[in-house]
């Protein structure tokens, strides 16, 4: 492989790790709006959200976090050449 070809797949994995981000974030602020319209349409003063929610963020921010990592390895690896 050369360093032309290298350089072109590190920024194609680099272009898949900006569109996984935008997908995780828009997915938290997915989760955002659904916890928020099921505490708003409940009345009561501790309303009911589904047990999995807070699971559901962590995870999402778990997977942003890894992103970032690799993200930075990447970014690393690639200074190197």
């Amino acid at each position: 492989m050369s360093f032309d070809q290298l350089r072109q797949s590190l920024a194609q994995v680099h272009s898949g790790l900006t569109d996984a981000r935008v997908h995780t974030d828009r997915a938290k602020e997915l989760l955002e709006e659904y916890r928020r319209a099921l505490a708003d349409v409940q009345t009561q003063a501790q309303p009911w959200l589904p047990p999995q929610l807070p699971r559901a963020f962590e995870q999402l921010d778990n997977d942003s976090g890894r992103l970032a990592g690799a993200d930075d390895l990447l970014n690393h690896y690639e200074a190197r050449l």
